[in-house]
């Protein structure tokens, strides 16, 4: 079989644009650091365009059938790209000018490769690769980009990735010491047979890396943490990109190793009710608004894993999947640019009169908040309504149920954040100023991904065509 390395071009373009910037960005003067952010965003532009092209062709794989270029992987490496394209938006706005900013853009474009190369891959070793070059970066990403607080979230997110890390090899271990490889078409063939006990401990080690890279329960507790204490640059890139790679890493796993009861699937199914009601409930408690958008991506995971437990068993499963995470993606972006457009207000009464002062910027908080319940007709109200109907499909008709009350639940603590925002402004409530120059970027990718965010709810139909394939098995 063929290597095919130009299979891999937006990986390869997305890599080699990361050591550009870094080595670059060594040579540019504090005020020229634009520049890199210019490389940066051409790059991400061009690998986007790479792989819209490779979906476009038949389904093919790579380097001996370990990379697979199909449309989840398509899907994931567009989703990859042009979110990290509205990251930069707010980094813009955040690190401009600042020392590590090239530092700061070499490191996203190096953490969306390891994302990309999660998506794509059909061998366990390959996932690990994928999985530390996604997840290194990373800790780099949150502790430049926050201050004292964002070492301290570096640090615990490093610990819980160091942890999932070592669980997640020993998982390859174990499967590779039951198959003779770590293929998945030969994990496919081989581990129905094999005792029940060792397979359950490899693929929970595997899956516990990846619910650390998606921030799903049980691995999710940095999530919080990080969203909270790093800046705004690297909350809305951990909270966003990251499960592009990993949940369809989920779902391709689950789809191997399913068997004819579906007990895999139902072990997705407990972890998408876990992550969606702990999630749910651990945000109501919340005032400062990026911490509650993190314990709202851990519910937010909940959702996504909904249709892996339908895999192999509904049609809708892998596009629901696909186009949701596009949905969250945007609808994401847009909630954490606010907060990076207002960076000093940091509880939520502190948004009180928001809509008289910066109505626009209200309107895209508003679009965003919606958004995230699955309002219709936003994107992430197409993406919850395909999921729950993937999952009745799949035969979890009870799992539908929750993902309605869960969506019920949400709409609550999301409330709590809308209601100042339209509220009279008193009397000491904080000024909303109207930065220029590079500061005002949050807001306008703000809109952007808002706008983003109704376009894909209302132009459904179309993207949902491009999203149905299978995967390469």
């Amino acid at each position: 079989m063929q290597m095919r390395p130009e299979l891999l071009l937006p990986e390869a373009l997305v890599f080699a644009g990361g050591l550009v910037v870094l080595l670059g960005g060594s040579f540019l003067p504090r005020d020229r650091q634009w520049v890199a952010r210019v490389v940066a965003a051409l790059v991400l532009l061009g690998a986007a365009g790479a792989a819209v092209v490779a979906m476009a062709g038949p389904a093919q794989s790579a380097f001996s059938g370990t990379f697979a270029v199909d449309t989840a992987t398509g899907a994931a490496r567009v989703i990859a790209a042009l979110t990290t394209l509205l990251v930069l938006g707010v980094a813009a706005g955040e690190i401009a000018g600042s020392p590590r900013e090239s530092d700061t853009y070499a490191l996203l474009l190096f953490a969306t490769t390891g994302v990309m190369v999660l998506a794509g891959s059909t061998d366990l070793l390959v996932l690990t690769a994928g999985f530390l070059l996604a997840s290194i970066p990373l800790y780099g990403i949150i502790g430049l980009t926050g201050g004292r607080s964002g070492a301290e979230a570096a640090m615990k997110t490093y610990l819980m990735g160091a942890l999932s890390g070592i669980l997640l090899m020993l998982g390859v271990t174990v499967l590779y010491a039951l198959a003779g490889g770590t293929d998945y078409a030969l994990l496919r063939d081989v581990l129905p047979t094999a005792p029940a006990g060792a397979v359950g401990t490899g693929v929970l080690g595997v899956l516990a890396g990846l619910l650390f890279k998606a921030g799903g329960v049980p691995f999710h507790f940095w999530v919080p943490d990080a969203a909270q204490g790093s800046g705004a640059t690297a909350a809305t890139f951990l909270t966003t990109v990251p499960k592009a790679g990993a949940l369809v890493a989920v779902y391709r796993l689950v789809d191997t190793v399913s068997s004819g009861d579906g007990s895999w699937l139902l072990v997705a199914a407990v972890l998408a009710t876990a992550s969606m009601v702990l999630g749910n409930l651990a945000a109501y408690w919340q005032s400062d608004p990026r911490r509650l958008l993190g314990w709202s991506t851990v519910s937010q995971v909940g959702f996504l894993l909904v249709p892996v437990a339908a895999a192999g068993r509904s049609d809708l499963a892998l596009p629901s999947l696909l186009f949701y995470l596009a949905a969250y993606a945007v609808t994401n972006v847009a909630a954490f640019a606010v907060t990076a457009a207002l960076p000093e207000h940091r509880e939520l009464t502190a948004y009180r009169g928001l809509a008289r002062a910066r109505p626009g910027l209200a309107l895209a908080l508003l679009v965003a908040l919606l958004g995230l319940v699955g309002t219709p007709p936003l994107a992430v109200f197409v993406g919850k309504l395909a999921t729950a109907t993937a999952a009745w499909d799949g035969g979890h008709g009870w799992l539908a149920l929750v993902v309605v009350l869960n969506s019920l639940l949400s709409l609550f603590y999301y409330l709590r954040w809308v209601a100042p925002v339209f509220a009279r402004p008193a009397a000491d409530s904080p000024e909303f100023r109207r930065p220029g120059g590079a500061a005002a970027w949050p807001a306008a990718t703000a809109g952007a991904a808002a706008a983003l965010s109704l376009a894909l709810g209302v132009l459904a139909g179309v993207l949902w065509a491009a999203l149905e394939g299978p995967l390469l098995s």
